[in-house]
């Protein structure tokens, strides 16, 4: 029986309920036996994150103890350099069989942005894109997705066959919370209380995080 597999990448900086609910529901819409959460090393998009790999690993660690089936995936922040996402599915394709699929999820500003990664022509070579679209994200595609959008897009995520190979939408539910929020709410001295399950705030209180003293 082939095994279904997700993966959301992320800087994780911090782990809040938007990462997670997004998760959740994908992995039960598609029936997926395992939703890796793989934390950034260096991520080549984005600012460095401001508290170590480590604390950013064991605040997702914490985070998803006993829900099943989220998992962590740490094998990017054991690579010392920026984390090509390309690679890590080489990586991970390796490790499967060869009839097990793998999920890519991303949101859309992330999918948009596709063109400006490292060798993203690559990637439905090792997995099915799951975009995660919100009722909001109302823009279009840059051109350089169009004819690949055309060509590989199936419009039931279910209907999805094979190893590899195509995208599809995935409707979410808008959660209005961001990790840039959740640090200067912190940073000022305020609550994120119900913003980023209990275990991880005890995590956060416990090492100081985020603080303005940091």
């Amino acid at each position: 029986m082939a095994k279904r597999i997700g993966l959301l990448g992320g800087t994780f900086d911090p782990v809040h309920i938007g990462h997670l609910r997004s998760a959740l529901e994908v992995a039960d819409a598609l029936a997926l036996d395992e939703l890796r959460l793989m934390p950034n090393f260096r991520p080549p998009h984005r600012d460095t994150p401001q508290v170590s790999a480590q604390q950013r690993l064991e605040m997702v660690r914490v985070a998803v103890e006993g829900i099943a089936p989220l998992v962590v995936d740490d094998r990017e922040l054991k690579r010392d350099k920026p984390s090509y996402t390309v690679d890590t599915l080489e990586l991970m394709r390796a490790e499967l069989a060869a009839d097990d699929q793998l999920f890519l999820l991303l949101g859309w500003d992330a999918f948009c942005g596709l063109p400006s990664w490292h060798r993203w022509e690559e990637l439905l070579q090792h997995c099915h894109i799951l975009v995660l679209q919100r009722p909001d994200a109302d823009s279009e595609p840059p051109d350089a997705l169009r004819n690949l959008l055309a060509a590989r897009s199936v419009s039931d995520p279910l209907a999805l066959t094979g190893p590899n190979g195509n995208i599809a939408f995935v409707w979410q539910t808008p959660l209005a919370v961001s990790a840039t929020q959740i640090r200067q709410l912190l940073a000022s001295g305020k609550s994120v209380r119900f913003l980023v399950p209990d275990a991880v705030l005890a995590y956060i209180d416990a090492h100081g995080l985020y603080r303005a003293s940091n």
